[in-house]
């Protein structure tokens, strides 16, 4: 009897362990893996979590509409703006044949007209779900190879995703933690996002945009190098439950919205080609949503209408809360 039990405990250990083995290994990526793909919407699809965009979830957010009040939740775009790496923005005002003082005919016309030579993802932008990949292997399979051109992706294309009106959730982490700005390489998990959830009297559900507030912002132009050395945000398991509620896409007010550098490995963003590349959910980045927190509004009706560059894989954009 004494040598059974000995024996269950045994390998009731050795199960423990080997399930823990399974879920560190799951929250890794393993770039040989294709078990990914096809996609859970089919084979040929191109816009991923944005399926769940039906006009039952289109009508439940509207209805969250009580005061007709609307917020801008975009950061203002000028060469001095911090962003990733080689990324740069530079917007010139011309006034063409207009040299020297001139104007055009009788009536004396002139006008300002600008050129911007810059990169799409500076600023508030959404990340398709052909900006991220996986050892050059995009959403749904898709191999670099097949697709991306010099002159813009053939598939995965901004111009494929459709509006987003759909409901928004802001989780407020500085509360959580009690930090104006929560600390770079903080990691979100399932247990802190359920925790604010309960403080804010909400839940999650299918088709929601979800965004989290830590402050973030507050440092530019005044910490660039921190701002954008570091970030705080969702690890791979947070990530994981994400998913699983049926989000259409997640973000907030850092410039990759997740937890950099990773405190579990030596990983590049892989929280990024989880979300995108195996789950095919948006990235929202820089997304000021301080107004939204002062007034504690933490559901609203999220409306995007992203401008339709064919070939980008990511786009600034001005999504708006209405409440």
């Amino acid at each position: 009897m004494k040598n059974n039990l000995i024996r269950m405990f045994g390998l009731v250990l050795l199960l423990t362990f080997s399930n823990l083995s399974l879920k560190a290994q799951n929250l890794s990526i393993n770039p040989d893996d294709t078990s990914w793909y096809p996609s859970a919407y089919g084979a040929h699809d191109e816009i991923g979590a944005a399926n769940l965009l039906t006009p039952e979830v289109v009508k439940q957010a509207i209805g969250l509409v009580k005061q007709g009040k609307t917020i801008p939740l975009a950061v203002a775009i000028d060469k001095n703006l911090p962003a990733f790496r080689h990324r740069s923005f530079n917007l010139y005002n011309i006034q063409p044949g207009e040299q020297g003082g001139k104007s055009l005919r009788p009536n004396k016309f002139t006008f300002n007209d600008e050129l911007v030579n810059g990169w799409t993802g500076v600023g508030t932008q959404l990340n398709g779900i052909g900006h991220i990949g996986i050892n050059n292997t995009y959403y749904n399979g898709n191999k670099a190879v097949d697709f991306v051109t010099v002159e813009g992706v053939k598939k995965l294309g901004i111009e494929k995703v459709p509006p987003f009106v759909t409901r928004g959730v802001v989780l407020d982490m500085t509360a959580h933690y009690g930090k104006s700005v929560v600390p770079g390489g903080t990691e979100f998990t399932t247990a802190d996002i359920k925790a604010v959830l309960k403080k804010q009297g909400i839940t999650l559900r299918k088709g929601d945009v979800v965004l989290f507030n830590t402050g973030w912002l507050e440092l530019i132009g005044k910490d660039n190098q921190r701002f954008l050395e570091t970030e705080p945000g969702i690890g791979m398991e947070s990530a994981q439950w994400l998913a699983e509620q049926g989000i259409v896409a997640f973000g907030g007010d850092t410039w990759a919205s997740e937890v950099y550098p990773n405190p579990k490995s030596k990983e590049e963003f892989p929280i990024n080609q989880f979300m995108l590349a195996k789950k095919g959910i948006y990235n929202l980045e820089l997304i000021d949503s301080r107004a939204l927190v002062k007034d504690k509004i933490w559901e609203f009706l999220f409306v995007l209408g992203q401008p339709l560059y064919k070939g980008s894989t990511q786009v600034n954009i001005n999504p708006v809360a209405v409440y």
